[in-house]
């Protein structure tokens, strides 16, 4: 391909602060720019570099504005703003950059092997009045967190985004906190509040595409190229013409959530789809970068990549020629647990389900490691080595649920909902205890009875193309029941938590089992050793596996009928199921369920 500028230096260093007290835009493209501010025209002056700005007028906190292009067509928000009080069509707010930041002792830390929690503002809780989640009402509970033993949450995308309830990951601006959670001052908040608790702060963020409704990025310049397709359309332009320009673009939205609102760590949603062939990928542009900002800060900043891929190089540091992620999602362990715990093996549960491939998975964290995927048709992955010196087991974040593996099922339903909790246990067991970062999504801890659903606000237009989308995805599968309808208000609501009946039944049981694993981790090194030459994964039959961790294993079955191991009693440190413990006959299990024990 022709060399482009992305490799190039830039005369402002991506690590330098942004200036809060200036109007400016990039529109190479525009012959001229105009800015309104509260109702007030402006011609804004052009600048090297294809940017505009306009001297003599400060950024006053609170004003609004928007920009023209070329001297007709609409005002449109600014790319950079901070704040979309009135949603991601109208004009931009002027933010005070210091009501962003409170004043704490937070010093950061690492979120390497820590306990993570997946969390979605607009339903983690009712919020005021029952009309959807904020940042401060999500501070209510934070408590609750710390209690289970959770080390960081990790927000699901609060880029602004069209209408007030989403998934966000058709966020449109994405420098501003969306408006209906509390907007950039109730972040603020919501991230002392955290730190406070000793809680660490990870952002969901989409730097590969942006939402159909309200994306005026391609008004403004080159930020997209039709020179790679997407699931969602042209790629984002990380290595043609002005590729510079948009790579500090993202680097400058990283540096926002990171440093000015005092985030620990983002994650990457989906960074396969990032397309860049320079010489330096623009994941290993950002890793560099993030690591300057963490010297600049003094705390330690964290990135979690979400990758289909199944390749070691995106954990492996920039020096050895890698990505220099510090984290990348394990899906096929959460395909392993599923689909051997439930018996589920459609789709990309095919290659999944028994007991030697969830083995394989607990070890080595891939099934597929350059072998054939049938799901994809084709080769796959490569193989983890477990004695690598660039990364190991923490390096990969590995868990049960999350937004999508329960929010792309057509009816929401979580993997507990089709398991008795013993089932539950089992499977929990063996993610808590294992050799990853473990994750949660919110909810699972108490079995929540409540679904997660698809969910959006588009405009009438737009909602009614997402409904029939939805409802012909599912038809084609075989899918007979009934699907959620995304515009329909109600899959918004059913999928807000219901926090009192977590001290109810068996939602209090699985809520105590979760607190147990969680203490048992911190208790006993050998639980968060991250050397996957210490880990070890044993068949004992289709229905039961067990996991060895130092001197503690931990026994899960899934099987209806009774299981004995046959071994010399040990001790045993938690157990869930019908459990009993014989001195010449070892342990025996009636029925699903898991023993964790120890030598």
């Amino acid at each position: 391909m022709t060399p482009t500028d992305s490799d190039r230096p830039h005369p402002e260093s991506p690590v330098a602060p942004r200036r809060h007290d200036r109007y400016e835009v990039w529109a190479p493209s525009a012959s001229r720019v105009q800015i309104r501010i509260d109702g007030t025209e402006h011609a804004m002056e052009a600048a090297p570099g294809g940017w505009h700005r306009l001297p003599g007028v400060p950024a006053s906190p609170g004003a609004r504005y928007a920009f023209r292009l070329g001297g007709e067509g609409p005002w449109l928000p600014d790319p950079r703003s901070l704040s979309q009080p009135d949603g991601v069509h109208a004009d931009s707010e002027v933010i005070d950059p210091a009501l962003l930041q409170r004043e704490t002792d937070w010093s950061g830390r690492s979120l390497r092997g820590a306990v993570l929690y997946e969390m979605h503002v607009g339903t983690f809780t009712p919020g005021p009045d029952g009309r959807g989640g904020t940042f401060d009402s999500a501070i209510e509970r934070l408590d609750e967190l710390v209690d289970l033993g959770v080390d960081a949450v990790e927000l699901m995308p609060i880029a602004a985004f069209p209408g007030d309830r989403g998934w966000g990951y058709d966020g449109v601006g994405l420098y501003a906190a969306h408006a209906s959670y509390g907007g950039p001052a109730g972040l603020a908040r919501f991230v002392q509040a955290a730190h406070r608790r000793g809680l660490a702060v990870v952002l969901d963020v989409v730097h590969n595409h942006l939402g159909p409704a309200g994306n005026y990025l391609g008004m403004f310049g080159p930020y997209f190229t039709d020179a790679y397709q997407t699931p969602w359309g042209p790629a984002v332009n990380l290595d043609q013409e002005s590729a510079r320009e948009v790579r500090d673009f993202l680097l400058g939205s990283a540096r926002h959530w990171l440093v000015d609102m005092g985030l620990d760590g983002l994650r990457l949603d989906a960074v396969h789809e990032l397309r860049d062939r320079s010489s330096r990928h623009f994941l290993a542009e950002l890793s560099d970068t993030v690591d300057a900002w963490s010297q600049e800060t003094g705390r330690e900043l964290t990135l979690i990549a979400e990758s289909d891929r199944n390749q070691p190089a995106t954990v492996t540091p920039t020096s050895a020629s890698g990505l220099g992620m510090d984290m990348q999602w394990a899906d096929d362990v959460h395909h392993g647990v599923h689909a051997w715990i439930t018996g589920e093996q459609r789709g990309y549960y095919a290659d999944f389900g028994s007991s030697e491939v969830l083995t394989r998975v607990l070890t080595g964290m891939f099934r597929h490691t350059g072998t054939w995927s049938s799901f994809r048709g084709r080769q796959w992955g490569a193989p983890v080595d477990p004695a690598s010196p660039h990364y190991d087991g923490h390096s990969f974040v590995t868990f049960l649920q999350n937004h999508d593996q329960v929010g792309n099922r057509a009816r929401g339903d979580r993997i507990h909902h089709g398991l008795d909790p013993a089932r539950h246990a089992a499977a929990i067991a063996l993610v808590l205890l294992g050799p990853g970062t473990p994750m949660l999504f919110q909810g699972e801890e108490w079995a929540a009875s409540t679904p997660f659903a698809y969910f959006t606000d588009h405009d009438e237009e737009l909602g009614a193309l997402v409904s029939a989308g939805r409802a012909e995805e599912f038809a084609a599968m075989g899918w007979a029941d009934q699907v959620f309808d995304p515009q329909d208000r109600g899959s918004f609501e059913q999928s807000m938590l219901q926090w009192q009946e977590r001290t109810e039944g068996d939602h209090a049981r699985m809520l105590a089992w979760y607190r147990t694993l969680i203490a048992l981790r911190r208790e006993h090194p050998e639980l968060r050793d991250p050397d996957l030459r210490r880990v070890e994964a044993e068949v004992l039959s289709e229905d039961a596996v067990l996991l060895r961790r130092g001197s503690i294993e931990i026994l899960a079955h899934r099987g209806d009928g009774g299981l004995e191991t046959g071994s010399a009693p040990r001790e045993v440190l938690a157990a869930f199921g019908q459990v009993a413990v014989d001195e010449t006959a070892g342990l025996h299990l009636d029925g699903p369920g898991v023993v964790v024990t120890r030598s």
